[in-house]
């Protein structure tokens, strides 16, 4: 019996809450996840991180419901998003609050037209054909694909089916946007544009953002939190530049941008030159006063 409401209450602006949450797939020994108690905010932009196998694409599963609707496995604790135990709402019901970019596209990109495909969400849903055509024309606009309408997805470059399998989650109108690795089989230039994108959805938007992305150079100085994992648990959480500055942050397969890199090697040095830069132009405006 799947239920969309429940008795608790989120604290003020909490979305995402999970409470002693522990998770071990069907035929594992050991747990993906161990003992994680988060909480995400409304409007936050959060990078994931951590190495392969750290646990990372299990959390964003937990989140939009594919575990442990699709996933089976032994759960401890709770997750919820507004306040409702996800555990307990279906998966098509759980896709209006949340939305989810797969690291390929092709997972999720599959009609004969990009057109068709944005709305394939919608249908689902069975909304009035007026509503569907106003929010693919809407998604489809934001995205700055319009031109891709008629097009079948197996033609378009790989920056551009990624665009496509966004505009098909926006359309949707979720609060909550995931995104798992949605650079990675992109080139820099075409990853930037991607990024720019997703932080405008949360700047102009509101849109609550979780996104895991090996690149965090790309994101890290529009991010509220960085929350770092390893095996399975939560390490490190907190501002961008409280964790990049941790000394043991290599130890959990995150790189760091260049600039915070250098700053900590000069501070190894005896060199301070401030705060913990996120960007070039940070790093360069640091060095500029220290020479003044």
């Amino acid at each position: 019996m799947h239920s969309d409401t429940v008795n608790e209450t989120p604290e003020k602006d909490e979305i995402i809450s999970f409470q002693d949450y522990s998770f071990t797939y069907l035929g594992s020994e050991f747990p993906v996840l161990s003992n994680i108690n988060l909480t995400i905010r409304k409007g936050e932009l959060v990078i994931i991180a951590g190495s392969s196998g750290c646990g990372k694409s299990t959390l964003l599963r937990s989140v939009n419901g594919l575990i442990p609707h699709m996933y089976r496995g032994e759960t401890k604790g709770s997750v919820h998003v507004t306040g409702v135990d996800v555990s307990r709402v279906q998966v098509v019901n759980l896709a209006k609050k949340v939305g989810f970019v797969f690291q390929n596209p092709e997972n999720q990109i599959f009609m004969f037209s990009v057109e068709r495909d944005v709305a394939f969400g919608l249908e689902n849903l069975g909304l009035p054909r007026e509503v569907i055509r106003e929010r693919v024309d809407w998604s489809l606009r934001l995205l700055n694909i319009e031109h891709l309408a008629q097009r079948a997805p197996h033609e378009l470059s790989d920056g551009q089916k990624q665009r496509v399998a966004l505009a098909g989650v926006l359309a949707m109108k979720p609060e909550v946007l995931i995104l798992d690795e949605p650079t990675s089989l992109l080139d820099p230039s075409t990853a930037k544009e991607l990024i720019e994108v997703v932080k405008m959805l949360n700047s102009e938007l509101g849109v609550t953002v979780i996104i895991v992305e090996h690149r965090i150079d790309l994101i890290v100085s529009d991010a509220t939190r960085v929350i770092c994992m390893s095996k399975g648990e939560v390490k490190l959480d907190g501002s961008a530049r409280y964790v990049l500055s941790d000394q043991d942050i290599s130890l959990f397969g995150v790189s760091a941008p260049i600039p915070a890199r250098l700053n900590l090697l000069l501070r190894n040095e005896g060199i301070s030159l401030g705060k913990l830069p996120l960007t070039i132009s940070e790093l360069v405006e640091q060095i500029n006063v220290k020479i003044k």
